[in-house]
């Protein structure tokens, strides 16, 4: 999957927007601390450990990857790489949901 065009991160009311040729999409900043599939977060999720998402958590940062993005949140958390396919796949899910 080809990365989007602009990644616009709207702190005030948490949300990333991802610009892609054909579609706009905005996704919020504590679905995505919520979403993490670093090594961590897949280890508590497998375990049935909650993960605990502040509501007001809110992405920093936004680093490339390569293949997709590191998003550093106000919680300290900064592990998780997200591939473009992931956040398309989000996306999807966000806007059926």
């Amino acid at each position: 999957m080809l990365p989007p065009e602009r990644i616009d991160n709207d702190i005030a009311p948490g949300q990333l927007r991802l610009h892609w040729a054909d579609a706009v999409v905005a996704l919020h900043h504590a679905a995505l601390r919520g979403a993490c599939r670093c090594a961590e977060c897949q280890f508590k999720r497998h375990h049935g450990t909650p993960i605990n998402v502040p509501a007001n958590v809110r992405v920093t940062a936004v680093e490339p990857a390569g293949y997709g993005v590191q998003l550093v949140f106000s919680d300290g958390h900064a592990r998780g790489i997200y591939p473009w396919a992931y956040l398309a796949e989000l996306a999807a899910t966000a806007a059926t949901a």
